[in-house]
C-alpha cells in the first residue's frame, strides 16, 4: 500500500535563504500521473503549489508565495513530490500539508517549519571599571529571532556568571544586552546560540601592564565571522595579543548541502553597469586638494583595543600609513586628485594608455603596496550611497570583471542604495550598522591574515576577515561607484599620520 512520508522533526530555515520540504511516496512510485498540492495550514488553507494533469496550475496560488516555488519534476517519476521554496522569509514559518492524489488513493503528511533569523554580529563594548580593579564589560546583539541565549565564557569554555540579559523586542526582532564584571587576565566570550545557530566574538583583558599604566588594564576585542553552525569554534588568533587555543568539540546536526557559489545582485547589478559605463563630460562632483585632518579621539579607558584596531595610535602594534591613489590604475572614468587622495567618478571616458596595470572596471589602487606588518588607513566616505573599499592581492584580474572575494584577491567591504551594506566574504555578509558610516578605518595584519573594518566616528567594529594567508604584496583598493542616484561625493583618504 503506497504511503506519503516525510521528516518527523520540524525544519530549521534561514531567513533568505532556499528551503526544501520534503515528501515522497513510499514505496517508490512514479507521481508524474498524479495530482500534487502543498497547502499552508495556517489562520485557514492557502494553496502554495498545485501541479495537476503533467503541469504547474499556480493560477490561485497564495500571492506571497508566487514565483517562489518549484517541484524536482524530474524527481516526479521517482516519487519525490518535495517542494522548493526560495528565499525564505519568516512570515513563511508554519505547518505545510503534502497532499498526493490518485484517481483511487490519496494520502498526506504536515511539515512543520520554524525559522531562525540570526541577528548582527555581537559586540562587546568596555563601559566602565571601578576601583576595586573590576572592568565591567557589555555584549550587545540585535536582529535575532527567536531570542538567542547570551553566555560569558572564559578562555576554557567555562559559563561566567553575569548579570540578567536585558531583552528587548521590536519590528527587527529581539535585541539582547548582557553586561559581566571582570577581575583578572583572560581571554573573555560572549557567545549568543539558537538551537541550530551560534555567533561568537571575544576580548582579550590583560591587568599584567596595571602597574606602569596607572592601574588601568588595557584590552584587545578581537572579533570573528558569523558562525552559522553547531559548533562552537575555538579562538582565531589576532589583535594584540595573538595565541591558539584549542578548538571546541563540535556538536552534531542535521546541515543543508553547500551550495554553488553564485553572483549576488550586486554583483550582477555591478556587472551589467560595467559592460555600459555612462558618457559624458567632466566630474560632476568638485575635487579639491588635500584632505580635512579627522583624528580618532584618544580611548577614554586608557588603552582600548576594539576589534583589532587600537584606538590609542600605539605605534608598537601599527604603523598608520600615509596612502596616495596611484592613477596609473585608475579606470578612464575615475577622476583621481594631483594630490592622489580624492577620486570620483566622472562622466567622461578619458583618453588614457590601456596599459597592464589599469583597471577595466571602476576601481583605482593605492600606490603603496605591503607585504608584512601592521597598516592603518582612514577613507572618508559622507555624502556617499555606494561604494567598495579594502584590499586587494597584487595579481588580480585586472582587465575582466571578477566579484570580489577572497577567494579572487579581494578583502572589501562596501556600500549600496544608501542603506545596504556588505562585507564581500564569498558569499556577502549582510551588514547591521547602528548609523551611516561617515569615515572608514582599514586596519591590516599581514602576518596574522586579518583585515579589520571600523566605523572612526561611532568607534566601533563594522567587519573582520581572519584567518587569511596572504602571500603576495597588498595594495589599499577603493571603487567610489557610479555617480549616479546621489553617489557624486568623492572619496577621500584622510590625513591622520602627523
Amino acid at each position: 500500500q503506497l504511503q506519503v512520508i516525510g521528516p518527523e522533526a520540524p525544519l530549521v530555515a534561514v531567513a533568505g535563504e532556499d528551503l526544501v520540504l520534503p515528501c515522497f511516496i513510499k514505496p517508490n512510485t512514479s507521481a508524474v500521473d498524479m495530482s500534487v498540492e502543498w497547502l499552508r495550514l495556517e489562520e485557514g488553507v492557502s494553496i502554495v503549489h498545485l501541479y495537476r494533469a503533467h503541469e504547474d496550475k499556480n493560477e490561485n496560488q497564495a500571492q506571497s508565495y508566487r514565483g517562489r516555488t518549484s517541484l524536482f519534476k524530474e524527481e516526479l517519476q521517482k516519487g519525490n513530490a518535495s517542494l522548493k521554496l526560495s528565499a525564505f522569509k519568516v512570515s513563511d514559518a508554519g505547518e505545510y500539508k503534502c497532499l498526493i492524489e490518485d484517481k483511487s488513493w490519496y494520502d498526506d503528511i504536515t511539515v512543520h517549519v520554524i525559522v531562525e533569523v540570526l541577528g548582527s554580529h555581537p559586540v562587546i563594548m568596555m563601559e566602565s571599571y571601578d576601583n576595586s580593579g573590576g572592568i565591567h564589560l557589555v555584549c550587545e546583539s540585535r536582529g535575532w529571532n527567536p531570542e538567542p541565549e547570551v553566555l560569558w565564557l572564559d578562555r576554557e569554555g567555562a559559563t561566567l556568571p553575569a548579570e540578567d540579559t536585558q531583552i528587548h523586542r521590536d519590528t527587527e526582532g529581539f535585541s539582547v544586552k548582557r553586561r559581566i564584571t571582570v577581575y583578572e587576565s583572560n581571554r573573555f566570550y560572549c557567545r549568543l546560540q539558537q538551537k541550530h545557530h551560534m555567533m561568537e566574538t571575544n576580548i582579550i583583558i590583560n591587568n599584567t601592564s596595571s602597574s606602569s599604566s596607572g592601574g588601568i588594564p588595557r584590552c584587545s576585542q578581537v572579533s570573528q565571522e558569523t558562525r552559522v553552525s553547531p559548533a562552537c569554534p575555538g579562538s582565531l588568533s589576532g589583535g594584540a595579543y595573538p595565541e591558539h587555543l584549542p578548538r571546541e568539540t563540535p556538536r552534531r546536526h542535521p546541515k543543508q548541502m553547500p551550495k554553488p557559489p553564485q553572483l549576488s545582485p550586486f554583483d550582477v547589478e555591478e556587472q551589467r553597469l560595467y559592460s555600459k559605463l555612462l558618457p559624458g563630460d567632466r566630474a560632476p562632483y568638485p575635487i579639491s586638494k588635500g584632505a580635512p585632518h579627522h583624528p580618532m579621539e584618544e580611548a577614554h579607558f586608557g588603552r582600548l583595543y576594539l576589534g583589532s584596531y587600537p584606538f590609542g595610535h600605539d605605534q608598537e602594534l601599527m604603523t598608520i600609513v600615509d596612502v596616495t591613489l596611484d592613477p596609473d590604475t585608475a579606470h578612464p572614468q575615475l577622476i583621481v586628485s594631483d594630490d592622489g587622495k580624492q577620486v570620483a567618478h566622472g562622466d567622461a571616458r578619458q583618453d588614457l594608455p590601456d596599459t597592464p596595470q589599469r583597471f577595466n572596471y571602476l576601481c583605482v589602487l593605492g600606490k603603496q603596496s605591503f607585504s608584512s606588518g601592521r597598516f592603518y588607513y582612514e577613507v572618508q566616505v559622507r555624502g556617499k550611497t555606494a561604494w567598495t573599499l579594502g584590499i586587494a592581492r597584487e595579481n588580480i584580474n585586472r582587465k575582466e570583471w571578477i566579484p570580489r572575494r577572497p577567494q579572487t584577491g579581494f578583502w572589501t567591504v562596501g556600500l549600496r542604495n544608501g542603506n545596504e551594506y556588505k562585507a564581500y566574504a564569498g558569499p556577502d555578509v549582510p551588514l547591521t550598522l547602528r548609523e551611516m558610516v561617515e569615515v572608514v578605518g582599514v586596519f591590516v595584519d599581514y602576518e596574522e591574515g586579518l583585515v579589520s573594518f571600523y566605523d572612526v566616528k561611532s568607534r566601533s567594529h563594522i567587519y573582520s576577515f581572519t584567518g587569511q594567508s596572504f602571500t603576495k604584496k597588498l595594495y589599499p583598493y577603493f571603487s567610489p561607484w557610479y555617480s549616479v542616484n546621489g553617489n557624486s561625493a568623492p572619496l577621500i583618504i584622510s590625513d591622520i599620520t602627523e
